[in-house]
């Protein structure tokens, strides 16, 4: 990777396939494409954008807003739920979010004009790295205009699970997630239900509706699989709705 026109304006860094381009003061924009393809403007040629808009909101915190518009695989994306599709990118960003809260901190405590002494960046590919800080630096003195004062102080670092919970910084404010997660929780009570309802129904059957072994085993396996699979279910949602612990040595 490497960096081109580097400016106030921000910086572009082609790849061997594709690029990207920071467009100042917060906006990330990417491709497998090269520019010049899109330059081009023919219909028919595969396009694919990624678009990450990282606004500071707070000190130590950013609302991340983003899309991928392109104009291949648009049938998938038709037939895919939102919220699985939030699922999967919700997991990326949990790759990152412990990360970069630690790491922040340690800037902090070395000063961000000394950033470099916290971390290791000796390969190309933390080139966009090393501009952005640059940029910060050079042209907004390592400091974020924020529209009202605010104490230049991180603040204190909370838990794991308060600071990579998902209910209330994503399920909550999401129309497609908020749905799910009612509709599945419902589920889940109705299979914990059925569970119950049909190891009731073997109690008062046997010896009359139920007489043979076998119909005594279809009902028992298959209380014993709505009470699984409402297990299964709860774990799914916490783990999905709520709070999952990302560690990187297991992934």
């Amino acid at each position: 990777m490497k960096i081109e026109e580097a400016n106030i304006e921000g910086f572009v860094a082609p790849q061997e396939r594709g690029y990207f381009q920071f467009i100042a003061p917060s906006t990330l924009v990417g491709s497998p494409f090269s520019q010049e393809v899109w330059g081009k403007g023919k219909k028919k040629a595969p396009r694919i954008l990624l678009v990450f808009f990282c606004v500071p909101v707070a000190p130590g915190r950013s609302r991340v807003i983003w899309a991928f518009p392109r104009n291949v695989g648009i049938w998938l994306h038709n037939i895919t739920p939102r919220w699985l599709y939030h699922v999967g990118q919700n997991l990326i960003l949990d790759s990152d979010i412990f990360l970069l809260h630690v790491e922040e901190r340690k800037f902090a405590a070395v000063g961000l004009d000394n950033w470099q002494k916290a971390c290791y960046v000796p390969t190309t590919s933390d080139n966009m790295v090393i501009a952005f800080r640059n940029w910060f630096r050079k042209f907004c003195k390592n400091q974020v205009g924020w529209a009202t004062p605010q104490v230049d102080q991180l603040p204190p670092t909370p838990t794991k699970d308060q600071l990579m919970e998902r209910y209330w910084s994503h399920v909550a404010q999401c129309t497609s997630c908020s749905a799910a997660l009612k509709a599945m929780k419902a589920l889940e009570v109705a299979l914990q239900i059925a569970s119950v309802a049909v190891v009731g129904f073997l109690a008062v059957a046997k010896g009359t509706l139920i007489t043979s072994t076998v119909q005594r085993a279809v009902v028992v396996s298959t209380a014993v699989l709505c009470f699984a699979a409402s297990r299964w279910l709860a774990n799914f949602i916490q783990k999905n709705f709520y709070f999952q612990d990302y560690i990187h040595a297991y992934k």
